[in-house]
């Protein structure tokens, strides 16, 4: 493969893991009930709208859950993966392998998702707790509303002790087991990662 095809493999890749990014935390953000006016979630809506509204003319949503979002979630990462075999100088394969590819890679993508907010939520509660603010940043808010519905159930699970939340350990530690059944079901090889948005 040339440095050109190289090149242009790394930087698509970016464009479109930053616009799957958005997509998808679009429907979790929705999924979370999160706040629709905070401003990452106007910039979210506004970057993710034009896609959106297309796919929703022909694909209904359900109690309150956009699945247009998720339908284009699938469609983005499938197309993807055809556009960076091609840039890597291979062959398109058969339409099944691109759709279960793509399954996978959306699942693997939106629990990575939850895996980094939840890093980031720790590490922006204590720049808080320390810098001695009361008012959280829209961003933190936002994290905050997407992670609650998984931090939640776990806190049930594990207590906090001395003022400290472990619920998150338990957390990565269930992401990881759930990160390595999917790789071992799906038989995700190192070339497949190059080729497969959000691992």
């Amino acid at each position: 493969m040339s440095v050109l095809n190289s090149s242009a493999a790394f930087i698509f890749n970016t464009l479109g893991g930053l616009y799957l990014l958005a997509i998808l935390l679009r429907f979790l953000l929705q999924i979370a009930k999160a706040d629709f006016y905070n401003p990452v979630s106007q910039a979210v809506i506004r970057v993710t709208d034009p896609a959106v509204k297309l796919f929703r003319n022909f694909i209904p949503g359900y109690r309150g859950i956009d699945f247009s979002c998720l339908i284009l979630a699938l469609v983005v990462e499938a197309a993807a993966i055809c556009v960076l075999i091609l840039l890597y100088g291979g062959g398109i394969p058969g339409i099944r392998l691109v759709v279960t590819l793509a399954f996978f890679g959306i699942i693997y993508f939106t629990i990575n998702i939850y895996y980094y907010a939840i890093i980031a939520s720790i590490i922006m509660s204590f720049v808080m707790l320390f810098s001695g603010s009361v008012n959280p940043h829209p961003v933190l808010r936002l994290i905050w509303q997407l992670t609650e519905p998984i931090m939640a159930p776990v806190r049930k699970v594990v207590p906090t002790m001395g003022g400290l939340d472990f619920s998150p350990i338990l957390i990565f530690f269930i992401i990881q087991l759930i990160q390595n059944a999917l790789i071992r079901t799906f038989g995700i090889t190192e070339q497949l990662t190059a080729v497969v948005i959000g691992i």
